[in-house]
């Protein structure tokens, strides 16, 4: 280690762990040398070295399966390259199922992992049997097998990955404990520790379970908490070879790996044990918590089932050591929002050593470049909520998150712990019309309307669940009729000041230099052309706009738009998310229903698409935006919180005469995607321009001024796209889509779904994904139009029609009406 702390440094990592000395060595690699790792005991002390070292590659997402793929590879040549030992080997993994809907989950990731190249193969119960022997089968329907898959030593790994860092120039400090993270102006400075302080433009948050409370200093939310993890070690047996796979059985909770001819036997526990909720030791360092049999013994009981040999093995080792765990079960990564030059990477789930390659390389190369290298949303900093960071939220929370590593991958599954942090005014009247409630980012949304007699609950399913065919309705009476809308949830802003126009003009890529009561729809763009946002903007005066944005992108979307404020500009922003409630009034009858609620014209000639205006509605002042995510004529009604309950109910009792119905988010994503509408964060991100996905119509090539992003577009229109987003509709109407399934060009693999939706109007599974062309040649409509596609569900291959319009109202007739 070095021996005198310097007083400056390019990047300062505090954390010595696995994730903070990948982050140290993969800065080394791209040039960084200056850099300074901070450990406040010694490496590994935290967490990472009594994590269990398993090295699996198929997570729940495209992206996040490619950065574990990263890592193995990188600890397969780690050791040839540093001298320093690993442990790893690549001995595969075994995951089994024992009922169909984990098997369809296995299969349907197993799916996933050809797109790019993972070998994953779909195996029975007697191959189960041949590649676990030590296994029982009798109850085992099937399960996948990752010949790539392995195990490694976690202390070693993070020594190698250390040494690594230190050959690169990266000097570390132990016993060095960081007091305070220095700041100005926004800017990160450096830090204080309690050995002198260090200048740095950089500063990297790596800190595991300590990460939040560092973070809290700083007005930072990093929402983590500690929970037990237990696990075994027994006595050698018999029967355990150095080459057994890792074992996973999901449905009882429980991982077996081989260690030196012993068994390790963990556990993710349904209902975990959240710790140090009084705050963690100050001397903490290598520190195991005490033992809990009660709490482990379901586990042990389980195994003893699925592995009989267990019964006569001696127990070496009984271990539970705290892990850091997030309210999603994703980790942290990124620029911190709303203080440049912090970057965090933290709250690993567990999964933090098959991950540390992926996270250190990825981290590296947004510092350097100044935006993430690949889709990283999913764990992307910038979608906390400041309240998820409370600790009472995140006992709450994490002692349902860690169970779900293990849980089947259910679609539309939301938590059950830690709900209604954010209700929108209607809440009460929603529920009591039987609403059954999803949720996002703590707004309690309604998902679906359970009718008289139904229990508004959702039954997990990959078939039909139990509000199908409720939501089919929900979903046709939008089309024919009228349907109501709980849209409150939208992130809202608020740009005024005579500067206001040439601010937002410079980041919309769309020209919203239009007349006061227009919206325009609009994408922010980064340098490099892709969509950092998808929103609207709406012009109230001539100093005053309105942005409406996603909920999900709340903080992202604020911080993007407030660091693009130049510096003397007259351009106030404000975040006015929760001072206003939206009842969306959307379908063909929608003009008829509102009005007989309002004197105002809504007639197309006086009230046309895409503008915006205050109207009055049972003695309140509403600004009526007549804009629609679902394909039909509809208003979005924006009312002040303190009108709220009388415009509800001034526009349901209205529609007493009319057959409508309320809508949840369900129906409202069945119609969108039958209208193709992208959704950021899915279908679109930072990574995709606007000509890939397919909206070029939204943007002004040659408005004054240009826009972020303008020269790459040019550039890429060009060139030419090699990829290009379009619309499938199964030709089965059996098979559900709900993203991330492959798409097959000629029976060849192109791309994946992006998201996917039963299109009840269209009569079948409707997805949107990128199609590429695998011999690098530009995607055409010729090219697209010449294939013939199938897409990929569970292991099976379904025929698709495919279209580069919508194959819902092409022309947008019924949205004009």
């Amino acid at each position: 280690m070095s021996a005198t702390l310097p007083d400056k440094a390019q990047v300062v990592v505090i954390g010595g762990g696995v994730i903070g000395c990948s982050v140290a060595y993969h800065l080394t690699k791209i040039g960084w040398s200056d850099v300074v790792v901070l450990e406040r005991k010694k490496l590994t002390s935290g967490t990472t070295w009594h994590a269990a070292g398993l090295i699996g590659q198929l997570r729940d997402n495209r992206d996040m399966t490619k950065l574990a793929k990263y890592t193995a590879e990188l600890y397969a040549g780690l050791e040839a390259e540093t001298g320093q030992a690993t442990g790893f080997k690549q001995n595969g993994s075994l995951s089994i199922a024992t009922h169909e809907g984990r098997f369809e989950d296995l299969k349907r990731r197993a799916d996933m992992a050809g797109v790019f190249g993972l070998q994953v193969d779909v195996v029975g119960p007697q191959e189960c049997k041949d590649l676990y022997p030590l296994a029982t089968v009798d109850d085992v329907l099937g399960g996948i097998f990752v010949p790539s898959d392995g195990q490694a030593n976690p202390t070693d790994v993070t020594m190698a990955l250390a040494k690594g860092a230190r050959n690169g120039g990266a000097r570390f400090f132990e016993d060095t404990k960081v007091t305070a993270i220095n700041h100005s102006d926004g800017c990160i400075t450096g830090v204080e520790t309690d050995a002198g302080a260090i200048d740095a433009p950089f500063v990297v948050l790596a800190a595991g379970m300590w990460s939040r409370d560092i973070a809290s200093t700083v007005g930072v939310a990093v929402p983590l908490h500690a929970c037990e993890h237990f696990y075994i070690v027994t006595e050698p047996f018999e029967g355990v070879s150095p080459n057994l796979p890792v074992f996973r059985d999901y449905d009882s909770q429980a991982y077996y790996k081989e260690d030196a001819g012993k068994i390790l036997l963990g556990a993710f526990e349904t209902v975990a044990k959240p710790w140090g909720m009084e705050g963690i030791p100050e001397d903490f360092c290598f520190d195991q918590l005490p033992d809990d049999f009660d709490h482990f013994q379901p586990i042990l009981e389980m195994a003893l089932r699925r592995m009989p040999a267990l019964e006569h093995a001696g127990v070496q080792t009984f271990f539970n050591g705290p892990e850091s765990f997030t309210p999603d079960n994703r980790y942290h990564l990124g620029e911190a929002p709303g203080l440049d030059g912090l970057f965090v990477a933290a709250g690993l789930n567990s999964i933090g050593i098959q991950s540390a390659g992926g996270v250190g390389r990825v981290l590296a190369e947004w510092m350097r470049d100044g935006l993430p290298p690949a889709d990283l949303w999913t764990v992307d900093i910038r979608r906390n909520m400041p309240f998820q960071a409370d600790s009472d939220y995140l006992r709450e929370r994490v002692s349902e998150t860690l169970g779900r590593l293990y849980a089947v991958h259910w679609p539309f599954h939301y938590p059950k712990t830690a709900r209604g942090m954010r209700l929108s005014p209607f809440h009460d009247r929603l529920a009591s019309r039987g609403a059954c409630f999803s949720e996002a980012q703590g707004w309690e949304r309604p998902g679906w309307y359970a009718p008289k007699g139904a229990t508004p609950e959702y039954i997990d399913s990959f078939t039909r669940q139990n509000w199908f065919e409720h939501s089919a309705k929900e979903h046709r009476a939008v089309r024919d009729n009228v349907g109501l809308f709980d849209q409150t949830s939208f992130s809202k802003f608020e740009l005024s000041g005579r500067d206001a126009e040439a601010v937002l003009n410079r980041i919309c890529a769309n020209d919203v230099a239009v007349p006061p009561g227009r919206i325009v729809y609009t994408q922010w763009l980064n340098v490099r052309g892709g969509i950092e946002a998808d929103l609207t903007v709406t012009r109230l005066a001539e100093d005053r706009y309105w942005i409406i944005s996603g909920v999900a992108s709340q903080v992202r979307d604020f911080q993007w738009l407030k660091r693009h404020i130049p510096g003397g500009a007259e351009a106030a922003l404000s975040d006015i998310t929760e001072d206003w409630s939206v009842l969306g009034v959307m379908g063909p009858n929608s003009r008829t229903l509102l009005q007989g609620v309002t004197g105002a014209d809504l007639a197309n000639e006086a009230f046309p698409y895409q503008t915006s205006m205050d109207i009055d509605i049972a003695g309140v002042r509403v600004r009526a935006s007549r804009i629609t995510y679902v394909g039909e004529l509809g208003w979005e009604l924006y009312i002040p919180n303190a009108g709220a309950h009388g415009v509800f109910d001034g526009v349901v009792e209205a529609a007493a005469g009319h057959e409508r119905t309320l809508g949840g988010v369900h129906a409202m994503n069945s119609l969108r995607i039958e209208k193709a509408y992208r959704h950021w964060g899915h279908d679109i991100g930072d990574q995709d321009t606007p000509l890939e996905a397919g909206l070029g119509f939204a943007v002004a090539w040659d408005k004054a001024g240009g826009f972020i992003g303008r020269d790459a577009l040019l550039k890429q229109k060009d060139e030419g796209i090699g990829r290009r987003l379009v619309q499938f509709l199964l030709k089965d109407p059996e098979p559900l889509l709900y993203g991330n399934e492959p798409i097959r060009r000629d029976g060849e693999i192109v791309g994946s779904l992006t998201t996917g939706m039963y299109g009840h109007s269209l009569g079948g599974a409707v997805g949107l994904g990128y199609v590429e062309n695998t011999n690098g040649g530009a995607v055409s409509t010729e090219f697209i139009q010449k294939g013939a596609y199938e897409i990929d569900v569970a292991g099976v291959r379904f025929p698709a029609n495919v279209s580069l319009r919508p194959l819902y109202d092409s022309q947008s007739e019924r949205v004009k009406a």
